[in-house]
């Protein structure tokens, strides 16, 4: 399930997108205006922000630019400016696609796969020899094999690609197990003491990178502290 980010001033035009998009198993954070996306965004990670343009405290030209500061998560902007020049002004500020407003259900759905389509997947990531390989389904250190169940394989994948992000459990929950999952936070404490354990074991210093929040969540450090 993709996870996306919808930031508008009007909460009537957020409720009305995220209608379109949940039946086609979009999951759709709602940011109601620029600075309640930018909290978003630096807690989380998203593939794709839809964000409107037309905003009294921060116009989506701004946020878009701000966004490009630290991030390269595909941004589609809808607007019910079309005029040429808002367009190329959007492109030049980062956006990676533009659809006006009223737009049609189907177009906007198209241009969603389109971008989605095009953003690269990390499949591999390597952390001080420990390799993620999301293509072969397996993790290792110095080349030998670490088993894991599928959710633990996925877990410690969402965590390295997205280090020094916190992840509270109902995020991970929702991620790993699923919008609709009756999973509790205590079965993510277990995949986490079971995932630390097997990579502890296979000598790789787990604790200085898979650390808990106390109170919040756990997170992978891009670095020993």
């Amino acid at each position: 399930m993709h996870k996306l980010l919808l930031v508008d001033d009007e909460k009537r035009m957020l409720d009305l997108i995220a209608l379109y998009l949940k039946p086609h198993y979009y999951y759709c954070q709602k940011a109601l205006g620029p600075y309640e996306a930018l909290s978003y965004l630096e807690k989380e990670s998203y593939d794709l922000v839809l964000l409107d343009i037309m905003m009294p405290e921060l116009d989506g030209f701004v946020l878009c630019e701000k966004i490009r500061g630290f991030s390269d998560v595909p941004i589609l902007m809808l607007t019910a400016r079309g005029q040429q020049e808002d367009i190329v002004k959007g492109l030049k500020m980062g956006a990676d696609d533009y659809v006006t407003k009223p737009f049609h259900e189907e177009e906007l759905l198209a241009r969603i796969e389109a971008l989605l389509r095009r953003s690269p997947k990390k499949s591999l990531v390597e952390v001080d020899g420990l390799v993620w390989d999301e293509d072969h389904f397996q993790l290792s250190y110095q080349q030998k094999l670490i088993k894991l169940t599928p959710k633990e394989f996925l877990m410690i994948g969402h965590l390295m690609k997205n280090p020094n992000k916190v992840f509270a459990r109902e995020q991970l929950i929702m991620t790993i197990w699923g919008l609709h999952s009756e999973t509790e936070g205590r079965t993510v404490d277990s995949h986490v003491r079971n995932v630390r354990e097997k990579i502890r074991q296979a000598g790789f210093p787990i604790d200085d990178y898979f650390q808990t929040v106390w109170g919040i969540g756990y997170k992978w450090v891009s670095r020993k502290s």
